[in-house]
């Protein structure tokens, strides 16, 4: 019950035709090398199939890919998914129509079924790749594009760049215990909004112009004070009556002509709902979860939701994805994202405001630790050594309140200096990425 309609194999290949300059076989055959010739895990993605055993080992088909006939992979194993090269072949020579209306969408259903599921052939047969057109902001003289509606992330980003713009900040008061108390209660009321607002603007009339207006980030400024107020008494924006309208993977890239890339896409939880589809040798997603259940209930990664993102058919469910692009002068300056749950928007956030209030450089900027706050729970998360004590102890002071210590985001970038004509590539520590150039 807990998967949606997989939708990555669609978007892919809809980009590829409609923008790209290569064919199918050409992109998709180094990964179906890949999966059938197999590669040596590392510590760290052994460490991450192996957190998951205890599920992965009870479910057949999972039990035959993430594991070793029931035990623990070793790091330097030969990681091979056969299955999963035979369904990519098929994605080859069938295109999209091999996915959703044939042996693969059969085997999905049929899947489904077996685990009390409530897929149908019509289901996959229906799917249908929306474009639509970005949220488009601008940040002390920067434009800021980034993903629209059924994502939360673009219009999340540009409200609280719109709100931060009325604050200024010397480069030696990173990490301070002013800017953090600034953004943290911009943060809050972006998630209210958030949790109010965001859902599938197909089913709902997500009030995108207004919540991205430099007047509504003035109306978050002028509640903002010295003292903390508690996420309780956070409310979601008045919206005024005019007429308008955890596992996730990220990639920036940009090409020698200037044409710049910004992907994300996800399970959602850690290896989704853990179900490797019998024969096909892949994940079905947890994306259900997405989905407000009632309003006012949390999901997994404790967002609050209301009717707007409420469960309906054919309605598609809101993320944190936070694709950007930011350009100067019309040129694309800085490609980023991240995967992270709902950190994704927070630490997109924070390594746009290391660049260009901070004068960091892209590794800098990603490096530095991050905070984040979601209004509930109402605490400021942090990461090791991102908050000296006397910050924790002003921030106390008025009236915040300090929450865990752990890792947020794990962002991949790329810098363009357009002067220099180079290509500044950073993937994030605290993942498993890295930066490559060809």
């Amino acid at each position: 019950l807990g998967a949606g309609v997989p939708g990555t194999v669609a978007g892919l290949i809809y980009a590829l035709e409609e923008y790209g300059t290569m064919d199918l076989e050409e992109v998709i055959q180094p990964a179906i090398d890949l999966a059938k010739n197999g590669f040596h895990l590392d510590y760290r993605l052994a460490n991450s199939i192996n957190s998951e055993n205890e599920v992965f080992r009870n479910i057949e088909a999972s039990k035959k890919v993430f594991t070793r006939d029931g035990e623990k992979f070793q790091i330097g194993d030969l990681f091979v998914q056969k299955d999963l090269a035979r369904t990519l072949e098929i994605i080859r020579d069938e295109g999209s129509d091999g996915f959703y209306e044939d042996e693969i969408a059969k085997k999905i259903v049929e899947e489904s079924d077996k685990k009390g599921g409530i897929f149908a052939i019509e289901d996959f047969e229906n799917y249908k790749v929306v474009e639509r057109d970005p949220i488009i902001g601008n940040y002390r003289g920067y434009e800021i594009v980034s993903m629209p509606p059924p994502s939360s992330g673009g219009i999340c980003l540009s409200e609280a760049l719109n709100a931060l713009e009325h604050f200024t900040f010397k480069r030696e008061e990173w990490g301070s215990s002013r800017y953090i108390h600034t953004l943290t209660e911009i943060l809050k009321q972006v998630y209210a909004d958030r949790a109010e607002h965001m859902g599938d603007a197909d089913y709902y009339n997500v009030p995108t112009n207004y919540l991205i207006s430099k007047e509504y980030g003035e109306v978050i400024k002028n509640k903002m004070g010295e003292t903390a107020r508690p996420a309780t008494e956070f409310h979601p924006a008045e919206i005024p009556r005019f007429k308008e309208k955890e596992e996730t993977t990220h990639f920036s890239v940009v090409d020698k002509f200037g044409n710049a890339v910004s992907t994300t896409y996800t399970l959602n939880g850690s290896y989704g709902n853990k179900i490797v589809v019998d024969g096909l040798g892949f994940l079905l997603n947890n994306e259900m979860d997405d989905f407000s259940a009632k309003p006012g209930a949390p999901n997994m990664f404790g967002l609050m939701g209301s009717d707007a993102n409420s469960i309906q058919p054919m309605k598609r469910m809101l993320s944190s994805m936070t694709p950007t692009i930011v350009l100067k002068d019309g040129k694309p300056l800085l490609v980023v994202g991240s995967p992270g749950g709902s950190t994704i928007i927070t630490s997109v956030l924070q390594v746009i405001i290391n660049v260009i209030d901070f004068k960091m450089n892209v590794y800098e900027a990603i490096n530095a630790p991050h905070i984040h706050h979601q209004l509930f729970p109402d605490q400021i998360d942090y990461e090791p050594f991102g908050l000296s004590e006397d910050v924790k102890q002003n921030l106390i002071s008025h009236g915040q309140k300090i929450g865990i210590e752990r890792y947020l985001g794990r962002v991949e970038a790329i810098y363009i200096d357009h002067n220099k004509n180079c290509f500044f590539g950073t993937s994030d520590p605290r993942g498993f990425g890295k930066a490559v150039g060809f």
